[in-house]
């Protein structure tokens, strides 16, 4: 990045410029040539932005007292947007997931999780999209606010504090909870907010509406039943003799499990909605897929196992999907003897979505991998078959989309005026071939 010296904005003109000579459009899915963006440096905003004529002197554009910054030669693009992430978790591949939430400090995960937002703001990531705490319940609203008042760098967050799964469903899973059902056992913490019924579950995202969500989240399916075939859990643990098969997809071990009925689902979604707040499901089987598109949510979680009635269902009631590639790549160690086989096969339905038409966002459960790494989830788009603009897209506005769009109070992840200006920029080219039309209705004009 070059920064041109100029004058400190003085109270009549708190005011940026910023000129880019390739400048990706995230509705149009295309690059535009020759634009400054106008701030406002007190609202964060953009008023305005306008093509610069061919080989025109910059000054001619600049005003006294407005700060200057040159991204010419650069590739500009808005903030990047993460659609699913876990600030508090750091990657499986170093502490396991019930190690991290049985075993390590308040302290220390907090500690962690401003390391983590620091990371992915270096990365190029200005908005998190969280779900879940794994065991803090509701620690992350009070993070996003740290971020808010500006105590610590990070991205914009938007939070589910504790999400919500039927009684038994999500939960840490362990032999030693209780000793002959009276007393004593390892005590563990919480990881999810138990609800049924219908009326329980309008409770539950009243519960978390008021604990400061900005969006609910509900488990539509989970492995819960760990405990009937429970694999060896510490050093020198026998294994069940001729357990059945843990396939990822066709396993009987420990199955996803549909954890709320139609009704149910449907109740959370309404309750979400008086309350103005998105709501996403984690569906990992087809009929939790199809319950919850049903249902009406914001957004499909991970989607494993979609069947062509699934696609249909998320396809015909225009629900976005979050498909978590990088975790599905973090995890192929336990798909069994054909990993790379399991793994197509979710980049395969990764594209079958997109080539229906289904609204895509790049979200990788960061958390299960590195905090700054979450790039990743943009490269296994690419792998999947996506074109590179749907990929950018997918990262910039449709993260907005999955946040609640207009529910946030703030538009972001597309860079025009009275939206947000998250701006980073990359080096390279456009992509070739995806140059925006030139129209005479635009040159020299404000969009």
């Amino acid at each position: 990045m070059r920064e041109e010296t100029a004058p400190a904005p003085d109270s009549k003109r708190a005011e940026m410029i910023v000129h880019t000579s390739s400048l990706f459009d995230s509705k149009e899915k295309c690059f535009v040539k020759d634009r400054s963006i106008v701030i406002n440096l007190t609202t964060g905003l953009i008023t305005d932005i306008f093509t610069r004529g061919k080989d025109e002197l910059l000054t001619r554009y600049e005003l006294p007292g407005q700060s200057v910054i040159d991204l010419r030669g650069l590739t500009v693009l808005p903030g990047l947007v993460d659609a699913h992430t876990h600030i508090f978790l750091h990657p499986y591949s170093e502490v396991s997931s019930l190690n991290q939430m049985r075993d390590e400090s308040a302290v220390e995960r907090i500690v962690r999780a401003t390391n983590h937002a620091r990371a992915a703001l270096e990365a190029g990531y200005t908005t998190y999209r969280d779900l879940g705490t794994e065991g803090l319940r509701d620690a992350d609203a009070s993070f996003r606010d740290t971020i808010n008042r500006g105590l610590t760098p990070g991205p914009r967050m938007f939070v589910a504090t504790e999400c919500i799964a039927s009684s038994g469903g999500y939960e840490i899973r362990q032999e030693n909870h209780s000793a002959f059902g009276c007393c004593g056992g390892t005590t563990v913490p919480r990881i999810s907010d138990p609800a049924d019924g219908v009326d329980g579950v309008r409770a539950a995202v009243r519960r978390r509406l008021g604990a400061g969500a900005d969006i609910v989240k509900f488990y539509a399916d989970y492995r819960k039943r760990a405990l009937r075939f429970p694999t060896p859990a510490w050093p020198g643990a026998p294994d069940i003799k001729f357990p059945p098969s843990a396939h990822p997809i066709y396993g009987a071990r420990n199955p996803n499990t549909l954890l709320f009925s139609q009704a149910e689902m449907d109740a959370m979604v309404a309750e979400a909605r008086l309350g103005n707040a998105p709501i996403a499901a984690h569906a990992q089987s087809a009929e939790g897929v199809i319950m919850a598109a049903r249902a009406g949510v914001t957004s499909i979680e991970h989607g494993m196992t979609l069947s062509d009635e699934a696609l249909e269902a998320m396809k015909k009631h225009d629900i976005l999907f979050v498909p978590t590639l990088s975790v599905f790549e973090a995890s192929k160690g336990s798909f069994g003897d054909e990993p790379e086989q399991v793994f197509r096969g979710i980049l395969q339905r990764t594209k079958n979505a997109f080539d229906r038409g289904i609204r895509l966002a790049c979200g990788g459960d960061t958390g299960a991998i590195a905090h700054g790494e979450n790039v990743r989830e943009l490269e296994l788009f690419a792998d999947a078959g996506i074109p590179i603009p749907d990929v950018l897209q997918a990262a910039t506005l449709r993260g907005w989309e999955a946040c609640g769009g207009d529910l946030c109070g703030r538009r972001f992840g597309y860079l025009g005026p009275g939206w947000a200006a998250d701006l980073i920029a990359v080096s390279g080219g456009s992509v070739r071939g995806h140059q925006c039309p030139t129209r005479s209705d635009v040159r020299n004009e404000r969009w």
